[in-house]
């Protein structure tokens, strides 16, 4: 299949599940909060994106992401296809047509003991692997190492094919831990790629980042979240990026292997998960000024053509 073809059959399967979202009713849907706005003008709004990061890592990160499909909310999906438990995260996905999908584009593999290699291949792609075969843990050593272009063109592509060859409509990529846009040369591999696939880029629509929440103490998430969203101001595209996850035997025996990791881990993850599903929130989402956005929205409504390269940094 050309990637002329891929781009044709992908922008389908999107025109495909468009009207079955139309359809979707849920506690904080579209469909909801127009109605609820008829008083409400354009400029009195606070539009609000949620993407969940890591899906298909590892089986806890998805039934945590499970709770949110099942809440209803429209919502951003990033997918780690590189990683062992990616085809579960599809199967979720298949039956949720308020999430649009994307892929968490993977050069690294963080956690102690839980490793996962390139979909191209140790073989193929020798510099961006260690002496086991799998992604380096840090961008540090990522980098170290000497990463050749076209190992991580060819470690990209394989992602994204994929991905594609899932079944599931992908809407747009980022990237995890932002090591495959780290350099100028790979944002500009990764906006070729795109372009080619026709694939959105996340924060390349002029989103802010909500911080705060990912280092907040486990005990304050939710009084953190809710105190975010008292700053937002109705001029803006605000991304709240989310890592949730449950306290599992399988997540509490991961251990981020970069200095900046958090510990507990599951416990920071299961903070996130319910801060994100908390009646706080949830009542946020469903405020008749706020407009609820995913980047399947943001395709329909602004196009890729609308799309800007971020400060560095993003």
């Amino acid at each position: 299949m050309t990637s002329h073809t891929v781009v044709r059959a992908n922008w389908l399967r999107r025109a495909l599940v468009l009207p079955v979202l139309v359809l979707f009713l849920s506690p904080v849907s579209l469909q909801a909060q127009e109605a609820s706005r008829t008083s409400i003008t354009t400029a009195d709004l606070h539009t609000v994106m949620l993407r969940l990061d890591d899906l298909g890592m590892c089986h806890t990160v998805n039934l945590a992401a499970q709770r949110v499909i099942e809440a209803g909310i429209p919502f951003s999906a990033s997918v780690m296809f590189a990683c062992p438990w990616y085809q579960e995260a599809v199967e979720l996905l298949r039956n949720a047509p308020h999430v649009s999908v994307g892929i968490h584009l993977t050069l690294n593999a963080e956690w102690k003991n839980y490793r996962w290699g390139p979909v191209a291949g140790a073989s193929a792609v020798p510099s961006l692997v260690d002496s086991t075969g799998t992604f380096f843990p840090s961008r540090a050593l990522f980098f170290a190492h000497q990463p050749r272009i076209e190992e991580v063109e060819l470690e990209l592509r394989s992602q994204i094919r994929r991905a594609i060859a899932s079944g599931l409509s992908i809407d747009y990529v980022d990237y995890h831990m932002g090591t495959a846009v780290d350099t100028p040369e790979l944002r500009s591999l990764v906006e070729r790629l795109a372009k080619e696939y026709g694939l959105a880029i996340s924060r390349y629509f002029g989103e802010v980042d909500v911080n705060g929440l990912y280092a907040a103490p486990i005990e304050r998430k939710q009084d953190t979240l809710i105190a975010l969203t008292s700053t937002l101001t109705v001029d803006t595209l605000w991304l709240f990026v989310f890592h949730v996850g449950l306290t599992t035997p399988e997540m509490n025996a991961l251990i981020d292997l970069n200095p900046f990791g958090l510990s507990p881990m599951a416990a920071h993850r299961q903070g996130e998960l319910e801060a994100l599903l908390s009646d706080p929130f949830m009542s946020f989402l469903r405020r008749p000024d706020v407009r609820l956005l995913t980047y399947r929205d943001l395709l329909s409504s602004k196009g890729l053509d609308s799309m800007v390269r971020p400060e560095p940094g993003y």
